[in-house]
This record gives C-alpha cells, sequence and structure tokens, in this order.
C-alpha cells in the first residue's frame, strides 16, 4: 500500500503532467466556396510544450461573472486577458489544486510534529481476579466491583527522530511548489489562449469587412451589367455572371457574419462574460515586426521562466524524497510519548498520576515490505528524470520553431500585402476595360476571385504572425509579470483590416 505522501505527491504529478499535456498545433478546415474556417474548441492551435489542467477544453471554459446587460460591452485585449486570469475555468481548477497540495503537504508536515490529546472518561466496572491469575482464598468471590473509575488524562506523543517523516515532508513541499508552479503556468497558457482567441474573433471582423467591400463591389458591377445590357451593349449572359458573383460575395458575407459571432462566443466562454452579453471587440489586428532574438538569448530566458519546467523539477525533487522516505521505512526511529492525568473513585477525590516513555523502533524484518517500495519510488524517479529531460529538449523544440515561424509569417505578411495591393489594381483595369467593351466581364468575375483570395492570404498571414509572436513569447516562458510587455506587442500600432 502507498504511503499517504506517495499518494499526495502522484496526485500532484498527474496535475503537472495533465498541465504539460496540452496538444499543439493548428488545425485548419474549410467553408463553403473553399474559405478558410478558424478553428474552434478542441482545435485551438496551442504552442508545443504549452499547458493544461486537463487539456484545451478546460482552458476554453470559464466561470461567467455577473449577469448579461442590454449594453454592449467594450473588450479590449487587455480587458479579456484580465478577465481570463480571473474567470477561466483552467484558473478556478488550478487555485484548488493548489489548495489540495497544500493540505497533502501539512498532512506529511504532521508526521514531524507533536500531537497531543485530552481524554476525559467516566466508567464502571467489575472484574474477576482469577482472569489475571491472582489467587483467591477458598470462600472468597474473585469477582471485585462494581466500582466507579473517574479520569482526566492529557497525552502527548513527540517524534524524535523519524528520517521517513523527514523525508515525506520533504516531498509533500515539493509537490506543493510544483502545484504552484502548475498554476502560474496555467496563467500564462490563458494569456495565450485569450490572446489567440481575441486574434481570431477580430481576424473574423476583418474577414467581415473585406467581404462586405467585395460586395459592395460586385453590386457596383452587377448594376452597371444590367445598365449596359438595357442599353444593349453587352448580352444576357453578361448580367446572369455579374448576378452569379454578387451571390457569390454575399454568401461570403453570411458566412463570415456567423463564424464571427461564434468567435465572440469562444472568447466570452473563456473569459467568463455570460453568453448572452452583447460584445465589441475594440482592438484590431495589428502588425508590428518583431525585434530580432537571438536562439541562445530565447533559450536562457526559456530555460529560466517556463513555469513548467519549475514544475517537473520540482516533482522530481519530491519523487527523490519519496524514495528516500521509502528507504528510511528500514532505519530506526525514536519516538517520545508523555500521559499525565488524575484518577479515582470519585470526581472529588482525584489523585495525580503521570508517565514519560521513550522508545526506538528497529525494524529487523520487513518481508520485503521495504525493498518493494524502494523498487516503486526509484522506478517513478527515473520516469520523473525522463520527463524532465524531454522537457528540456521539448523547450528547444518550442523555442527554435516559434523562432522560425516569426521569421516566416512576417515575410508572408510582407508578400501577402504586395499581392493585395496588385490584385486590387488587377480589377481597377478589368473593370475599366469591361466599361470600355474591349472585354467582358468574366475578366472582372476572375480578378474579383483574385481579389477575395489575396486578402483571404494577407489576413490570414496577419493572423499567422500575430500568433508566432505570441507562440515565442510562450515558448521563452511569458510569466504574469511580462503581460504588460506583452501587450505592447499588440497595442499603440497601426490598424491593418
Amino acid at each position: 500500500m502507498r504511503t499517504r505522501q506517495q499518494v499526495g505527491v502522484l496526485a500532484t504529478a498527474v496535475l503537472a503532467a495533465a498541465v504539460m499535456a496540452v496538444a499543439s498545433g493548428t488545425v485548419e478546415a474549410q467553408g463553403p466556396g473553399g474559405e478558410p474556417q478558424l478553428p474552434r474548441e478542441g482545435g485551438l492551435p496551442l504552442p508545443l510544450a504549452s499547458s493544461g489542467l486537463a487539456g484545451p477544453n478546460v482552458l476554453m471554459g470559464g466561470v461567467p461573472a455577473g449577469h448579461a446587460t442590454a449594453d454592449v460591452l467594450p473588450v479590449s485585449l487587455s480587458d479579456a486577458i484580465v478577465r481570463g486570469l480571473k474567470q477561466n475555468l483552467g484558473i478556478v481548477l488550478g487555485e484548488q489544486s493548489v489548495r489540495s497540495a497544500s493540505g497533502l503537504r501539512w498532512q506529511a508536515l504532521s508526521g514531524l510534529l507533536p500531537t497531543a490529546g485530552l481524554r476525559l472518561s467516566q466508567t464502571r466496572e467489575e472484574i474477576n481476579l482469577e482472569e489475571f491469575g491472582f489467587p483467591v482464598a477458598p470462600g472468597q468471590s474473585p469477582v471485585l466491583g462494581p466500582f466507579n473509575v473517574s479520569a482526566l488524562h492529557l497525552t502527548a506523543n513527540a517524534p524524535i527522530f523519524d528520517y521517513t517523516a523527514i523525508q515525506r515532508a520533504r516531498a509533500g513541499g515539493q509537490a506543493a511548489t510544483a502545484a504552484s508552479h502548475s498554476l502560474r503556468d496555467a496563467r500564462d497558457l490563458v494569456v495565450f489562449v485569450t490572446a489567440n482567441l481575441y486574434l481570431q474573433a477580430v481576424t473574423g471582423a476583418s474577414r467581415i469587412d473585406a467581404a462586405r467591400a467585395q460586395f459592395t463591389t460586385a453590386q457596383a458591377l452587377y448594376d452597371r451589367a444590367v445598365n449596359q445590357k438595357q442599353a444593349g451593349v453587352v448580352a444576357g449572359i453578361e448580367v446572369l455572371r455579374a448576378q452569379v458573383q454578387l451571390q457569390s460575395q454575399q454568401q461570403r458575407v453570411i458566412f463570415y457574419e456567423n463564424e464571427f459571432a461564434k468567435q465572440k462566443l469562444a472568447l466570452a466562454r473563456a473569459v467568463g462574460i455570460p453568453l448572452g452579453q452583447q460584445v465589441a471587440l475594440t482592438d484590431r489586428v495589428p502588425y508590428a515586426a518583431l525585434d530580432s532574438m537571438t536562439l541562445e538569448e530565447s533559450l536562457a530566458q526559456a530555460y529560466a521562466s517556463r513555469e513548467d519546467l519549475q514544475s517537473a523539477v520540482a516533482l522530481e525533487r519530491a519523487a527523490q524524497a519519496v524514495r528516500q522516505a521509502a528507504i528510511g521505512e528500514g532505519l530506526p526511529s525514536v519516538n517520545l510519548t508523555a500521559d499525565y492525568g488524575k484518577s479515582s473513585s470519585a470526581w472529588d477525590t482525584l489523585h495525580g498520576t503521570y508517565s514519560v516513555a521513550a522508545s526506538v523502533r528497529v525494524p529487523i524484518f520487513q518481508g520485503g515490505r521495504v525493498r518493494g517500495r524502494v523498487l516503486q519510488a526509484d522506478a517513478q524517479l527515473k520516469q520523473q528524470q525522463a520527463q524532465v529531460e524531454d522537457l528540456r529538449a521539448r523547450i528547444e523544440y518550442d523555442v527554435r520553431s516559434a523562432l522560425l515561424d516569426v521569421q516566416a509569417a512576417d515575410q508572408r505578411v510582407k508578400v501577402a500585402r504586395s499581392a493585395a495591393d496588385l490584385a486590387g489594381e488587377q480589377l481597377t483595369q478589368a473593370q475599366d476595360r469591361f466599361t470600355a467593351g474591349v472585354s467582358n466581364n468574366i475578366e472582372v468575375v476572375q480578378a474579383q476571385e483574385v481579389v477575395a483570395t489575396s486578402t483571404e492570404n494577407f489576413l490570414s498571414a496577419l493572423y499567422a504572425h500575430n500568433l508566432a509572436k505570441i507562440s515565442l513569447a510562450r515558448a521563452v516562458g511569458l510569466s504574469e509579470q511580462r503581460v504588460k510587455q506583452f501587450l505592447d506587442i499588440f497595442q499603440g500600432q497601426p490598424r491593418e483590416d
């Protein structure tokens, strides 16, 4: 049977392992007409080696605060992060996990602290002397009593030396430390998740603006085709073609409006805003080049700041203490007990009594129990050491991947912006050619599709660039104390729609 502290350490290890088990990557889907559909709950793009108390679904949940009102609630990125750090379900559960780990620590510490108790008793007894081997004279009754015994005793027990209890207390302290690091890691991840959901939503708003602009252009082209047909300049097929394109653009507007509404719901749920509350996002998708960071600087910061690594190291120390506690079960222990009390046959005639005893317990043969526990604890220690080394390698992988993503995403934004500008010029020239009767509106429809594609590519690249930056911040250890610095990446920059 596992010791109580082993159970505590294992429980905390499960917590920390779950915190480090959130999957990474981005899930992509396609909407109608081939439009990219942003990932939703269960497919949330998370950075490699990120943490969550029970996976991304927990971090996508929140405890609503307050009630929905008729007013529109303005929410900035900073507001969303502050709310998430208070109301996100991962934070709420993590805080209670820390309390639970603290309780287990106190239970382990109790093995080193003295205990005392007060016992008050009133008994009525009748005993048989022959039962205890006392001789009884012939003709005498061996039964004494009935008689009363009134007693008041204060007892105390204090461990003088117990190596096992010392190591269990040490393991409990390390487990509580690991739980605290796990909570701080979860808070860092909530910052990432909230920022990502906010960026998804504001990117969705920009998609709506772009789709509406394309719808307006399609409407103008349709009206122009109708006028030209009425003037006998073009055939009826040109009007039908323009009408199809108009309805296609209208479909895009409807699709993106629906996606944006669901993205705001996902954000509201994660940060604890009542789902019936109308929300207006006040920040838009920004673009700001990130100052270059060398690989060596990033790795040094990650190893010093990543809370999941600190938690894993604390769990390794806890596992070492558990192993030492198992070894200690085969060592002698010294204990002191004391008893002071008063007793008599009546409460008004109490007489004082006391006893003090020091005992040394020397285990001689444990039937293989100690050896079995040592083997089990040693295996758990090796597993935790392997996890720590794997996490170190994973952190380096995270940092290297994030730096590559930032560089590539920055280049994507520049190329996509240039392509969007060229597509706009192409559409303008196609419209002019159609108006002048040089070409039919097939060329215009094709140019409109190029504009739609290039606009989507630009918005996707802009979102990927910002996601890469917050992923890099997460990879190097985005602590709660640096949230303001993190927000400066997104605020105070020119807006890009």
